[in-house]
């Protein structure tokens, strides 16, 4: 007999009604009486499980009885009706076969863990049901990204880890070198005669890339050395960061409004019974918010309509502990008032002070604001953060001249200007910051399978 899924047992529930089927997969628990017993089953490839019961008449009824939590096992034997969900079957099982077995001080018995609890066992995780819950979310929603810029004819790039230039101008960068430690490093006798770092974001190579194929996305890895020990930083993150030729900052806002729409569809479609379980987890709203942000328009402020609206909430008694300012960054309770209780729909935020934002920003008429927006949501603050891109030669040198940016290690960028460069835009989205909006789950080291932040590089 050729062996299922939990998967393929879904699909073909009405044709397996009846049928004997063999599954193969793991104990999530064992509730054991005189002469039955009942294994909550699962198998990874599905989130609502069949429950396996067996009784007294199966070949090695005590042998089963003593089967622990968290062991591999194969069973066979009849799909029935479950009386408890329809839409979930029940195998009554006629074999059921130790694949490998598990102690008894295996850490996830069968009682509610704590999520501080399960980073300390972050191998073990993924076997709980908040955990395969989020990291199918994580797989699901990385094809719907994959799909939206794929479907309109983007070409994925491949950016560099390890790079010679900060593209954010911060610093907040980790040295990659073979020199030894303990020295003060010559960098011209390093591996690549240069002092390299791995890198904060592909959006600068990925900008030559435009130039070619005018619309280009990345999705991979990157690094910041920030000591951030908060729920929304990591040491090691995904970016999506799409580059658009010919494009300026209003085609922008309508590209990011239209791919978190569809990113949160393609979720809601795929993942119906993962998000009704995290929306139980949360403590409800998850679902009405996505939904809710499927159907709602986004609006669009500048930074300084922003501002203004901030302090008359102020003048009208609304309390902040950071005082908005109009040439400041804007802080998570001003984001939050302005999404859940200002608009009630996503907000984008664009033309901000040019003192706060990057070197590669295009400068406005205004001499103060840059062509930036930020993009705003309801429950997550900022999500999005892009511009159009600086395509001047003349202001982006003098720029770089003011924040004692190299244009000799950056000529190739600066060449872009020089060799048929035109209006092009692109916005950088963290994976994991969307990930936290998408199940609910706060923390950036629980929507990540091994996270990396300050002292914690375990596994």
């Amino acid at each position: 007999m050729d062996t299922i899924t939990t998967r393929e047992l879904k699909e073909r529930l009405a044709e397996l009604q009846g049928q004997e089927v063999s599954l193969q997969g793991w104990i999530r628990s064992h509730r054991k009486q005189k002469n039955m017993g009942f294994i909550d089953f699962y198998d990874g490839t599905c989130f609502k499980n069949p429950q396996v019961v067996y009784d007294s008449a199966i070949a090695d009824f005590d042998k089963i009885q003593a089967f622990h939590v968290g062991s591999a096992v194969r069973v066979t034997g009849k799909v029935v009706p479950s009386y408890k969900d329809p839409e979930t079957p029940e195998i009554q099982a006629s074999q059921i076969t130790l694949e490998g077995d598990c102690p008894e001080d295996y850490p996830l018995q069968p009682k509610r863990h704590s999520v501080e609890f399960l980073r300390e066992i972050a191998y073990l995780r993924p076997r709980t049901r908040l955990f395969q819950a989020v990291f199918r979310i994580r797989s699901v929603a990385a094809m719907a990204i994959h799909t939206y810029f794929q479907d309109r004819g983007f070409v994925y790039v491949h950016t560099p880890l390890i790079t010679a230039n900060d593209a954010e101008g911060a610093g907040n960068t980790f040295t990659v070198t073979t020199l030894p430690l303990g020295e003060k490093p010559d960098f011209t006798k390093d591996f690549f005669g240069k002092q390299t770092a791995l890198a904060v974001s592909g959006q600068l190579e990925g900008e030559t890339f435009a130039m070619a194929f005018s619309n280009i996305n990345t999705f991979g890895p990157t690094f910041r050395a920030e000591n951030s020990n908060t729920k929304t930083h990591a040491a090691e993150f995904w970016m999506i960061e799409p580059e658009m030729a010919f494009c300026d900052l209003n085609r922008l806002m309508e590209i990011e409004e239209d791919f978190l729409k569809s990113i949160v569809k393609y979720v809601l479609d795929r993942c119906p019974d993962e998000l009704k379980f995290l929306d139980g987890f949360t403590g409800g709203g998850l679902l009405d918010k996505l939904n809710a942000l499927t159907e709602s328009s986004f609006a669009r402020i500048t930074h300084e309509e922003a501002i203004t609206i901030l302090r008359k909430a102020m003048e009208n008694g609304t309390e902040f502990q950071f005082t908005p300012e109009y040439g400041g960054d804007t802080a998570k309770e001003h984001e939050k008032y302005l999404t859940e209780e200002y608009f009630h729909s996503p907000v984008l935020v664009y033309d901000w002070p040019k003192e706060i934002k990057s070197f590669y920003m295009y400068q406005n008429d205004d001499g103060k604001t840059v062509r930036g927006v930020d993009l705003l949501v309801p429950g997550a603050g900022e999500l999005m953060g892009g511009s159009q891109r600086e395509d001047r030669l003349e202001k982006l040198t003098e720029r770089m001249d003011e924040l004692g940016i190299s244009k000799e290690t950056m000529d190739w960028y600066i060449n872009l200007r020089k060799f048929g460069g035109c209006t092009h835009s692109g916005f950088g989205m963290g994976f994991e910051r969307l990930l936290i909006y998408l199940t609910g789950v706060e923390n950036i080291r629980d929507v990540i399978p091994y996270f990396r932040t300050p002292m914690n590089c375990d596994f």
